[in-house]
């Protein structure tokens, strides 16, 4: 049986949540992904078959609450901190917050509270995206303890090992990421601890290097394009000749395969053989890879549009939304129900050109009351989005369908399902 997190009661939802739970006990071993249909009669939500808070989401909200409890008076004396978003949602860490917790860093890495203010007895908390070893090693020469209360994601672990793997071989690390996401951030550090690192954004930036592998290019190419995206000494003559892949686990799965493919076809092309390539398949993360298949078979069950829910800065949500839109579906991406205001007016946000965009008309309202066939929506969420924020976009949703069926009747064939 998977193991079953210490989660605020407060995230979990009376809907989504006996819907997943529904599903994960008649499939235990997550093969169906067949989407989850709540029908209300003029209009139907279609579940993702995995969505929401992942293992490592739960595990870092499980030890971030412990933290808290197990140490009140330092909470109430402002005194525990996290590095910076301890996940990309602003409801769990708004909450955090209001319980005392101070961010030390944005996201971005500015710094928001000097370390020089923190010192022993201080509680740090290390958010789930890990951090950077010099970051780390500065609190720590301060006798701030980083250890206690660890949350970083075991998925992400997984991948610094790795990179230190083939660097301890000779590979050069190339990380599939946003150079300036935290997780980039953190396992640029430990990979440049081990082996020179370049940072590939895309498809776009690998045909790039690509260029560079193969003998197209040379280093005034390579530096007019990764200035700023490699590891200090980076010598791309003698840095591309043996390469590996890992990848911000947050990344689209199929990208990085593709992306590790090109590279491996670049070295191909130059050597006549791969031998010069390390196989770094086993760092994809599952969770992410299962959200997005899950994704992928939603849109083809079909639908009349998508609301995907999440924080405006989770990436793994922003490629959910990339999913859909790229399969030609009106996509909605809000953090809440509080962004749809009226059947007439949404607001969202363009993950593209990061900013907040409001549509009009975006729901065919006549068809949630009855007319014409049944309004089928898509209703998925990020890895760090709570179950509780998607029930409120179902309610939004059922207060403008008065002839809609209750939640009970929607909910029944799972509950049946369960029993």
């Amino acid at each position: 049986m998977a193991r079953q997190f210490d989660v605020p009661d407060f995230y979990r939802s009376p809907v989504v949540s006996a819907v997943k739970t529904a599903r994960r006990d008649a499939d235990p071993r997550k093969k169906d992904l067949a989407p989850s249909v709540l029908d209300f009669g003029p209009f139907r939500v279609k579940l993702a078959r995995h969505f929401g808070f992942c293992f490592g989401v739960e595990n870092a909200i499980e030890i971030a609450y412990r933290a808290l409890d197990e140490n009140p008076n330092k909470a109430a004396a402002g005194r525990v901190f996290l590095l910076s978003e301890m996940i990309h949602n602003p409801h769990v860490n708004e909450d955090l917050v209001a319980r005392g917790v101070r961010f030390l860093r944005t996201t971005a890495g500015d710094q928001l509270i000097p370390f020089s203010e923190l010192g022993p007895g201080d509680l740090v908390i290390v958010p789930a995206f890990g951090a950077p070893t010099e970051v780390l090693d500065t609190l720590t020469a301060q006798d701030v303890d980083v250890q206690a209360y660890d949350t970083t994601c075991p998925f992400v672990v997984r991948v610094w090992k790795k990179g230190a793997h083939i660097g301890a071989k000779g590979y050069t690390v190339v990380v599939h990421g946003k150079r300036n996401h935290e997780e980039t951030r953190a396992t640029f550090s430990r990979a440049a601890a081990d082996a020179p690192v370049v940072v590939v954004r895309d498809p776009a930036e690998t045909e790039t290097l690509a260029a560079v592998i193969e003998g197209h290019q040379g280093p005034e190419f390579f530096w007019r394009h990764f200035e700023g995206k490699t590891s200090d000494g980076f010598d791309p003559a003698r840095d591309l000749v043996r390469i590996g892949v890992v990848n911000q686990t947050t990344m689209l799965a199929t990208e990085t395969a593709a992306i590790a493919e090109r590279i491996r076809q670049a070295v191909l092309a130059r050597d006549g053989d791969d031998r010069n390539v390390a196989d770094t398949s086993d760092t994809l993360c599952y969770a992410t890879k299962e959200n997005q298949d899950a994704t992928e078979a939603l849109i083809e069950h079909g639908a009349d549009l998508a609301v995907v829910v999440g924080g405006y800065n989770s990436s793994n949500t922003s490629h959910l939304v990339e999913l859909c839109e790229d399969a030609g579906l009106p996509t909605y991406f809000v953090r809440d129900a509080g962004e749809i205001v009226s059947p007439r007016l949404i607001r969202h946000w363009d993950w593209r050109a990061k900013e907040a965009r409001q549509s009009r008309d975006w729901l065919p309202l006549d068809r949630l009351q009855g007319a014409g066939p049944p309004l089928d929506i898509i209703l998925t969420a990020g890895a760090s989005c709570p179950d509780a924020l998607l029930d409120g976009v179902i309610q939004t949703l059922l207060r403008w369908a008065p002839d809609a069926r209750t939640v009970a009747d929607a909910l029944a064939p799972f509950e049946r399902e369960a029993a």
